[in-house]
């Protein structure tokens, strides 16, 4: 596999459920409905926390999910076959988007550490995203310990801060409150 500079590890499961419940409480909050999140926009936002800028950068969008669901419920576009293999240019360089569907022979959360492990490992990956539910969290902490390169840049994306690893960490719902598009200023009305 050709790997890029760049890559964003996403267990999209979980970020549909946080945009469904940030959904939920920000239209009872602002009082007006909130559209599904702009899957492109979202991914920008997460590049940005993760330290990429704007240029001609090459970056691998990697989303996770059960097999069973065909499709994100909170997002546009939804679909992962419709998302699977697919790019987007912009400002921030070029993303290239798969789904990885996880089989029966492993769990998710396995899943995703090996993936991790692997992508980590990798000399030309240089910026590495991870957005991996809170429960996994301690996980995940566990598997960057064992990551020997100074090199790295690496941002842990999650809703709420934890207690620090050898990485960076960014809170999950700014990136997800941009992509539904729920402005600052609707906040402070409230």
């Amino acid at each position: 596999m050709n790997w890029t500079e760049n890559v964003i590890l996403v267990d999209a499961d979980h970020i549909d459920k946080v945009a469904f419940n940030l959904i939920v409480n920000f239209e009872r909050m602002i009082g007006r409905r909130i559209p599904p999140a702009d899957m492109p926009k979202w991914i920008d936002c997460i590049a940005l926390d993760g330290g990429i800028r704007e240029g001609e950068h090459l970056t691998q969008v990697a989303l996770i999910h059960d097999k069973s669901r065909t499709q994100l419920e909170n997002f546009v576009p939804a679909a992962y076959a419709e998302l699977d293999g697919k790019a987007f240019k912009d400002h921030l360089g070029e993303f290239t988007i798969n789904a990885y569907p996880v089989e029966q022979l492993t769990t998710k959360a396995d899943f995703f550490l090996d993936a991790l492990q692997t992508v980590c490992t990798q000399q030309e990956v240089k910026r590495v995203m991870v957005v991996a539910g809170d429960d996994l969290y301690d996980k995940v902490k566990s598997t960057l310990r064992r990551i020997d390169d100074d090199e790295k840049r690496i941002t842990v994306f999650s809703m709420q801060p934890h207690e620090g690893g050898n990485f960076r960490q960014e809170i999950l719902g700014y990136s997800l409150m941009a992509a539904l598009g729920i402005r600052a200023d609707e906040l402070k009305e409230q």
